[in-house]
């Protein structure tokens, strides 16, 4: 435990938090050169990838953000451990403690990110050094081990998008440590965030005829989109998540500029949380023919964008060897997750994958953030198991 702690309390003392707002995103180069360094030790050949340059000065630019992909042995199988470097941001006053000193309280290790996720990289640190220990010559891996540690998941998965653009791993199996209280995930919902905005004509309040009123319109498109989100209740359902049906959620809406002008512009932005077997290219054309339609022979200009292109859903078999592996380790039934993660990418990279890791999604992205240290050896061990199975 005591090299697992210093391992986690200097994880969590690097700031690398990832957010729309350039005043408060931070690079993650700091914690990516950490976990770096630590492999390196321990036999790891290190590639460390440039995802995005925030500025002419590349490496030394705060908001430059990079993945490390470390390697140990060779060969086209093996197993992925894989997670995000980045945290959210935090709301300081909050917090009972400071968010970036590792702070031992009631049986918990609290800290920004302890769950989310850099509690998962200490424990894979211990789990892989104890693995190479035990296991002396390194030349008896049959296949590699690679941790990979990526950026940005929080804001814009592109540290995920990234590693899929280079199409550089051949491992068979992949496990993402999020926060699953150490139970198997082997579906979650995928999500899509969106901008409809919707161009009139000003004019005169007292006579309609003398504009063309965005909101007026974008009354008739809310009410199209609620009735699409009613349809897809009815086709899509999986009651094996706990709200069983996609959601469409209307988020914010502004428009127009005095109460006594006719509104010229209005914006409204919502999600899509999409269930296994829905696709987000097909729900983005199903929301443009509902626009259109609502709109015909108005007038008025549409323009979609998407805030956030998004995260498919994901789908493991329940047949999967991993999954059913995963299942005897840990004693349970996997199980789904309302929450997306960066699974569908180790997916399209043609590996098995599953989501499983010490913590609680519940104490995820709020002041006080923790990791139960109940979690911890528990963690390890079920790790080790994994990388006996399928590098061995």
């Amino acid at each position: 435990m005591p090299k697992l702690i210093q391992n986690l309390q200097d994880l969590i003392a690097l700031p690398s938090i990832s957010s729309d707002n350039p005043k408060l995103d931070t690079s993650n180069r700091a914690v990516i050169d950490l976990l770096a360094e630590r492999l390196a030790d321990l036999g790891f050949a290190i590639d460390i990838q440039t995802v995005t340059d925030g500025s002419a000065n590349g490496a030394d630019s705060v908001n430059s953000k990079f993945n490390l992909i470390a390697t140990l042995g060779s060969g086209s199988g093996g197993l992925v451990l894989a997670g995000h470097t980045d945290t959210v941001p935090f709301d300081e006053d909050k917090w009972q403690s400071d968010p970036f000193t590792l702070t031992d309280r009631d049986h918990r290790f609290y800290g920004l990110g302890t769950t989310d996720m850099k509690g998962f990289f200490a424990v894979a640190l211990d789990a892989i050094e104890s693995f190479c220990q035990t296991l002396g010559d390194k030349s008896k891996l049959k296949q590699p081990l690679i941790l990979i540690a990526t950026a940005d998941e929080e804001t814009s998965m592109a540290g995920a998008k990234a590693l899929v653009a280079a199409d550089m791993l051949q491992a068979r199996y992949a496990v993402i440590g999020e926060p699953t209280g150490l139970k198997p995930v082997r579906m979650h919902k995928g999500v899509m965030m969106e901008s409809i905005s919707l161009e009139g004509c000003s004019g005169h309040s007292s006579n309609p005829a003398l504009g063309n009123s965005a909101l007026d319109a974008m009354h008739k498109v809310i009410g199209e989109l609620m009735a699409l989100r009613e349809s897809w209740g009815k086709q899509y359902q999986n009651p094996a998540f706990e709200v069983i049906l996609p959601t469409l959620n209307l988020a914010s809406i502004h428009g127009g500029d005095a109460p006594n002008r006719i509104c010229q512009h209005c914006e409204l932005r919502f999600d899509v949380r999409l269930l296994p077997g829905m696709q987000n290219d097909d729900v983005r054309h199903s929301i443009r023919t509902r626009v259109e339609s609502a709109l015909a022979g108005s007038q008025i200009i549409a323009k979609h964008s998407s805030l956030f292109d998004g995260v498919s859903a994901f789908l493991e078999p329940e047949t999967s060897e991993l999954v059913r592996f995963a299942e005897k380790l840990s004693g349970h039934n996997a199980i789904s997750a309302g929450f997306a993660t960066e699974a569908p990418f180790m997916q399209a990279l043609g590996m098995q994958t599953i989501v499983i890791g010490p913590g609680s999604i519940e104490c995820a992205h709020q002041a006080n953030e923790y990791l139960a240290q109940d979690q911890i050896k528990p963690g390890i061990d079920l790790l080790k198991s994994l990388i006996q199975q399928y590098c061995l």
